[in-house]
């Protein structure tokens, strides 16, 4: 995969979520889905965030995996983003986004500015709150 984001400061220790027995780059973005599931981010826009794989997850019947809640982490945008902008998954997997005013499902916050498919740091704070 591409664009997976890279831990530069560890704020939390990665938790084990349940994920599928698929294959999962590390510093993949990763989706929540009920039951406390992480899954590799699709192609829509304001998921609920669970977090950012902490190493590569092979396909070997283990159903577990290390997911970071928070840090401080080197990622890519689309479109531009600006230092202090609350953050969303794109629909190009592993990309961030600003949020706009009602997105319910923030990633984090961003500390630089980029544009498209420049790499900025961003602190992963999963929020799940409206931004309205």
């Amino acid at each position: 995969m591409t664009y997976e984001a890279t831990l530069m400061i560890e704020t939390s220790p990665a938790i084990p979520f349940t994920v599928a027995d698929t294959a999962m780059p590390k510093g993949t973005l990763c989706q929540l889905t009920d039951p406390f599931t992480a899954s590799a981010t699709a192609t829509t826009t304001s998921l609920p965030c669970a977090g950012i794989a902490k190493n590569e997850k092979i396909v070997d019947g283990k159903l577990t995996h290390a997911i970071y809640r928070g840090g401080i982490f080197k990622g890519y945008c689309s479109g531009t983003v600006t230092a202090g902008d609350a953050l969303t998954n794109s629909t190009v997997a592993n990309l961030l986004v600003k949020a706009e005013t009602n997105e319910e499902d923030i990633w984090g916050t961003a500390l630089e500015t980029a544009t498209t498919l420049q790499s900025f740091l961003f602190e992963l704070k999963p929020m799940g709150i409206s931004l309205a």
